[in-house]
């Protein structure tokens, strides 16, 4: 679900994580509750009481890295070697709740404090991350601030007036699709999206019409569309 893209030779092994853990871990402490042979290039990682298995460990092989997608401070998808993050065999069916995206979340960010480190890469809105930011969006959420939307989530515009989410269903089973958007510019239309992200991951999938109000103020007018939200100007 989290990739970490280290440069060439620079992922870290265990004993780089049983450092980081000992040292805290930043804002999220965590230990090792499971480690295997040091080949296998895993290990289990416990936070809040919950797992998370973090693979690509050197000196064993990296993981895949992730395909490229949106670029968020990055001029390119820099080239290096992957390391995943993500919940445990017994929280699979529950990898899209805020409690566990939070936590997975807050050790990404520990690990996002290694050296060495060029992307984080968010697999379910496919955004490309320099560390810098996503530390940055990471340690706000988790200090108590707005949900991460433009990151966790990501967004393509499609023909001249629309705009669709990447990333919200892991949260609410829908993407938010932008419609009849024009007169508006680009920005304008990415902040209505992110104020309806923000809005949707606090209150679940929306079930029936709603009308809501955009950051510039003005009137939208959102319906479920089977697995989109579709959303457009009202009047």
């Amino acid at each position: 679900m989290l990739s970490l893209l280290f440069g060439q030779g620079q992922r870290p092994d265990f004993g780089a994580l049983d450092t980081l853990s000992r040292d805290g871990g930043g804002s999220l402490h965590f230990s090792i509750s499971h480690q295997p042979d040091p080949d296998e290039g895993w290990l289990e990682l416990l936070a809040s009481g919950l797992t998370f298995d973090c693979r690509g460990l050197a000196p064993a092989p990296p993981q895949p890295v992730p395909p490229p997608g949106a670029l968020l401070g990055l001029a390119e998808a820099p080239v290096g070697e992957a390391v995943s993050l993500s919940p445990g065999p017994h929280l699979l069916e529950g990898g899209g709740l805020l409690p566990v995206v939070r936590i997975l979340v807050g050790l990404g960010a520990a690990i996002a404090s290694l050296p060495g480190l060029r992307a984080v890469v968010w697999h379910p809105a496919r955004s490309w991350m320099v560390p810098d930011y996503f530390r940055s969006i990471a340690g706000t959420w988790l200090g108590g601030g707005a949900f991460p939307a433009l990151g966790l989530t990501t967004l393509e515009r499609h023909g001249a007036s629309g705009m669709t989410s990447f990333g919200l269903a892991l949260f609410t089973g829908q993407e938010l699709r932008l419609e009849g958007m024009a007169g508006l510019a680009p920005g304008a239309m990415a902040r209505i999206a992110m104020r309806l992200v923000h809005e949707l991951v606090l209150e679940g999938p929306l079930l029936e019409p709603r009308d809501y109000v955009g950051p510039g103020g003005e009137l939208l007018h959102a319906a479920p569309d089977g697995r989109f939200v579709s959303v457009r100007l009202d009047g």
